[in-house]
Formats: C-alpha cells, sequence, structure tokens
C-alpha cells in the first residue's frame, strides 16, 4: 500500500545519501523501506545484528540502496552511515528505520548528513474511507479553493476507525483481534520496551495506570501533575513525581506520546498565549484500548471507570485525536508544521494551527458533527481579527457528508474527504 511519506521518500532519496524513517513500530516503516532497498539488515534479529557489529565497513559498502532496519539496536550502525556520508557516498545510498530516540543512541546527531523522516500510523486519506478531495496543500497556498464533496462515511465508520487503529497490520483484522494485537502492542511497551531502553519499571500496573490517565487526557492541555493524579484512579496508590517523569519521557523517546506542541507565532503578537502541549498518543486506538472504550461504548454509554470521560466527551476527544494524526501526516508532506492556540486564560482555543515556513496559517476546528454553525467559528473569526492576512484560511472538520464554504468564507470538511 503506497502511503503519503512515499512521495517525501521518493523526493529524498533522489538528491540525498542517507534518510532515517522513524516513529512507532508497526506503522509500516520497514514494509516501505524495503521497497527501496538492494541489501537489508534487520537488526532486530540477533544473528544479523551480530554480523553487522563484527564489520561495520562491510554494512556501508554492499549494493545500495542499503537498509539498516531498527538501527537504535546497534546505534553504531548510524555513526558508520555518517561517515559514509561524509565520504561521499552518492544521492539514495542508505535508508535506516528507527522505533526509538533519544539519549543512550548516537553520539552524533547525523545534522546535515542524515535527514529524519517521521512516518505516523495511517491517516484516514490512506484508510479509504472516501476520495480526499480537499488538498490541504492546496488550503495552504492561500488561494481559498473552492471546498466541495461528498462522503457516505458515517459517525458509525469514524467510531470504527478510532478502534480498530492506523497500524496496517492490525486494522485489517476483525474487531476481536485487533483488539488483542493492540492489548499486546501495550504489554511490550510496559513489559519489554522500557527495560530494553534501560528504564527500569518496578510496578507495571502503576506504568499501566498512568498511560490510562494520559490517554483520558487525549486533545486537552491537561497538567501533568493532574495526570499523575488522575492515575491514582481507585487504588489509592499513584506513581511519586520522581517516577512519573520517566514515564513520559520514554514513551516520548519511542514515539508513543506525541503531542501537538503550542503555536507561538513570531510573526504576530497575540497578547498571552498559553505554552501547554496538547496531549495525544501515537494512534487514538491506544488511548481507547487503555480506557477499555468499543467502537459500540463511544456511540452509546460510557464504562463505568471513573477515569473514562462521559462518552461524548470522550468520542470528541479521540475524533480530535484522530484528526491530528492525520492532518500532522498532510502537513508534513506539504512542508508545513501542526500546533494547536490557547490563550492563557482559556477564553480562545484553535484545536490545529497547520502553519506554513513563512508564518502565514490555516486554523482548524474539529466537530463530532455534520455541520458548522456561529458558535463552531468564533474562535476562528476572534483569530482572523488578531492575525488578518496570515489566516490565509479556516476550517472546521465534521463527522458530515458534504463539504462546502459557509458565507462567511470558512470551509467545511467531513474529515474522511481531507488529504494531502
Amino acid at each position: 500500500m503506497r502511503r503519503t511519506v512515499d512521495d517525501e521518500l521518493d523526493v529524498l532519496c533522489e538528491g540525498l545519501p542517507a534518510v532515517a524513517l522513524e516513529g512507532p513500530r508497526a506503522v509500516g516503516k520497514t514494509v516501505t523501506a524495503m521497497q527501496r532497498a538492494t541489501t537489508v539488515y534487520r537488526l532486530e534479529n540477533e544473528t544479523e545484528r551480530l554480523i553487522a557489529a563484527a564489520d561495520l565497513d562491510r554494512v556501508v559498502s554492499r549494493d545500495p540502496p542499503v537498509l539498516i532496519d531498527e538501527w537504535q539496536r546497534l546505534p553504531a550502525s548510524w555513526d558508520q552511515v555518517r561517515q559514509a556520508v561524509d565520504g561521499g557516498a552518492p544521492p539514495g545510498s542508505f535508508l535506516l528505520t528507527g522505533s526509538a530516540s533519544g539519549a543512550g543512541l548516537p553520539t552524533h546527531s547525523g545534522a546535515g548528513r542524515i535527514v529524519t523522516l517521521r512516518m505516523r500510523p495511517m491517516s484516514l486519506a490512506e484508510r479509504g474511507l472516501c476520495e480526499p478531495v480537499v488538498s490541504l496543500r492546496e488550503l495552504l497556498t492561500g488561494s481559498r479553493p473552492d471546498v466541495q464533496g461528498h462522503c457516505d462515511a458515517r459517525l458509525e465508520d469514524y467510531a470504527s476507525e478510532i478502534v480498530a487503529s492506523g497500524f496496517p497490520g492490525i486494522r485489517t483484522r476483525p474487531e476481536r483481534l485487533s483488539a488483542a494485537l493492540l492489548d499486546s502492542y501495550i504489554d511490550r511497551v510496559v513489559e519489554r520496551e522500557f527495560e530494553e531502553f534501560g528504564a527500569v519499571v518496578r510496578k507495571p500496573h502503576l506504568l499501566r495506570r498512568w498511560m490510562a490517565a494520559y490517554a483520558a487526557a487525549t486533545s486537552t492541555t491537561a497538567s501533568f501533575e493532574k495526570i499523575r493524579d488522575a492515575a491514582t484512579g481507585g487504588y489509592g496508590e499513584k506513581p511519586a513525581r520522581a517516577t512519573a517523569a520517566p514515564y513520559r519521557d520514554v514513551l516520548e523517546r519511542l514515539w508513543i506520546i506525541d503531542a501537538v506542541p503550542p503555536w507561538l507565532p513570531t510573526r504576530n503578537r497575540i497578547a498571552r498565549l498559553s505554552g501547554p502541549v496538547k496531549h495525544h498518543l501515537a494512534d487514538p486506538a491506544l488511548a481507547a484500548r487503555l480506557l477499555g472504550v468499543e467502537a459500540s461504548s463511544l456511540l452509546m454509554a460510557a464504562p463505568s471507570d471513573p477515569l473514562v470521560p462521559k462518552e461524548g466527551a470522550l468520542f470528541g476527544a479521540l475524533f480530535e485525536s484522530l484528526v491530528a494524526l492525520s492532518l500532522r501526516t498532510y502537513a508534513q508532506a506539504a512542508g508545513a508544521r501542526v500546533a494547536h492556540l490557547r490563550t492563557w486564560s482559556g477564553d480562545h482555543e484553535i484545536d490545529l494551527v497547520i502553519e506554513r515556513r513563512d508564518g502565514r496559517i490555516v486554523a482548524v476546528e474539529v466537530k463530532l458533527g455534520k455541520t458548522a454553525d456561529d458558535r463552531d467559528v468564533r474562535h476562528l473569526d476572534w483569530l482572523r481579527g488578531q492575525i488578518g492576512d496570515d489566516l490565509i484560511d479556516a476550517i472546521v472538520v465534521t463527522t458530515g457528508n458534504d463539504a462546502y464554504r459557509r458565507a462567511d468564507g470558512t470551509g467545511v470538511v467531513p474529515a474522511a474527504l481531507l488529504g494531502p
């Protein structure tokens, strides 16, 4: 299956000697990279890792393109590739994939030698609910393109997509099997990957509870102290501050936490902007599994666990997380970045801000509903009054069936119709 990131890879591999494709496990990095590789080293395999470690010069001298899969298993391989690039390796020589980043890996960042490309779980456009006819890249031109199109996706379809996940090898399975695979994914993170990363988890149940509390905070800017306190639940025990901080740190390095940063503009000054991140896991399906919810419980009654928000709030939060995942994929392909806006007082919030390199933006509100009324665009109207022409477009992403522009020019786009 061709992914949005494939177009980016094609361009980078044509002009650069080394590209690293990084992201959480199971997003499809290895399969995507193998489509371009002649020589492959699978470093999760102990035998291949030992062979590579014994003669790193041979690794980088094999027939290109050389793929070093899960390079973090042998950090010296990164430095070996960097040295090969310094030695004049031609474009398209090396591909690296990695499921972890951060401290304890290579001492040299590879800046200027190895370009890193992020790969996320499948976006809605890649899942094929509808033909994505509204292009984010076109919206970012500022030309105010026509917004039109029809999609038959229903609210039930979005609930199903949230719990099915964007992991290619999981989402195609029957619901019961995909749930078991997602549980196994979380088990591996808690029971193996923390330890492999050098972090000791003495009380796995507290880590799971903290992850569930983080999942309950999806699409919010709740403080990490509030998340830690929520992890108490009905158990009467919560992780200590010194314990909870490494949880977050390791989960970020494993690409499991994928928080959206705050928008802090340089071109325009909006008084009293707030700086907390907005919480998201790599895939909203992980949040759903951590909270024990299925598609039916999103659409009907909430679970009895007090940690889980009421069904309307949770469905809306997970739908926003699904939209954020998709928009980050499209924005990366367009050379833009994604943030969120919140004033210090909380009077004004914009769910997602897509910023071009020149600082001009497309503002996005996400609504779990079919249409957008004046209340849904009031923060967009406020932002337009603050920054004027630097707001080049504004849209409300919905669960409706039809894309259109309101009389005030704001686009209303069903989530499945939005694409790169």
